[in-house]
């Protein structure tokens, strides 16, 4: 039996989404069975996998939650499902392709208790297969012009240069801390996403209710980076095309949203046709088209900046 919330060791519920995937999955959580931080409860939320993984996991983590979802509600819907079950003070959402270092939750935990603004906080990431080198510390805004953004240190050796606490524009979806607090005041993550980009919605949400989000050197977490989806899957086509055009109409307000617009138009849709003709990459230019289809289907779709 574990320890409840208390001021020095309060519960954190550590949630993460398993579909089609439960090696990966396993690898996790016996990565917890190593760190140090023990007030934790495990949820593990499958997305409909063909396979029920609920004995692999209790295999690998004997006091791991299975809620097996029956149909697959993608990232933000499988992590509000995990959300909805915890009952940690500190809520840490994970990537199942990620495994935990020692220390990890410990200095997540120290930045909520020296920032009482932290709405989100995420770890140092390192990629899993190139230790030493980073995918994370921190996110550039994202650009009115393209609606994109990129990581700060990406693919950088790591040598201390980013060895700063600091407020940071995003959280990392792979791995980001929330506090109780702030949870219940901004609400659950957005599931009109699905998958990509539900988390840089989501910290909007926290930045106008007013709290921030900030980035802990301290804690790193490893990353296989892109198990589910695939690097370059015609899925991943369709939901960051989709997706980036729904994240600019709900959070970038006018002439801003404009400007975006007519780039969009002019620049990204006939370099990207022309790229995916040439390379004969059918799949992908459909997929591209469909991203964009959607939106101009769902025009009365709630894009209202301040609703979830």
């Amino acid at each position: 039996m574990q320890p409840e919330n208390n001021i020095s060791s309060p519960l954190v519920s550590i949630v993460t989404v398993n579909y089609n995937n439960s090696a990966v999955t396993c690898d996790l959580l016996h990565s917890l069975v190593k760190n140090s931080y023990r007030n934790i409860e495990v949820i593990v939320v499958d997305n409909a996998s063909k396979e029920d993984p609920t004995d692999s996991l209790k295999a690998a983590y004997p006091d791991v939650q299975v809620i097996c979802s029956p149909v697959n509600k993608g990232f933000a819907g499988g992590n509000n499902l995990g959300v909805k079950a915890a009952r940690g003070q500190y809520l840490f959402l994970v990537n199942n392709d990620t495994e935990f270092t020692d220390g990890l939750i410990e200095g997540l935990l120290e930045i909520f208790a020296q920032y009482p603004d932290a709405g989100v906080v995420s770890p140092k990431f390192h990629y899993y297969f190139h230790k030493g080198t980073l995918e994370y510390a921190g996110y550039r805004a994202v650009d009115i012009f393209t609606g994109r953004n990129s990581m700060i240190g990406c693919k950088e050796e790591d040598n201390g240069q980013y060895d700063t606490v600091a407020e940071t524009n995003y959280a990392h979806g792979g791995a980001m801390m929330i506090s109780r607090a702030a949870l219940d005041k901004v609400g659950l993550m957005p599931e009109l996403y699905f998958l990509y980009y539900e988390e840089f919605d989501w910290c909007e949400q926290f930045k106008r209710h007013g709290y921030k989000i900030y980035y802990q050197y301290k804690s790193l977490i490893y990353h296989k980076e892109s198990m589910t989806t695939g690097k370059n899957s015609p899925l991943k086509t369709y939901y960051i095309t989709r997706n980036r055009l729904l994240f600019m109409r709900r959070n970038v307000k006018l002439p801003a949203r404009l400007v975006f617009m007519a780039y969009f138009t002019l620049m990204t849709v006939p370099k990207n046709t022309l790229q995916f003709v040439l390379k004969r990459e059918s799949a992908h230019l459909k997929a591209f088209w469909k991203g964009i289809m959607w939106n101009l289907t769902h025009l009365k779709r709630n894009t209202d900046p301040c609703a979830a």
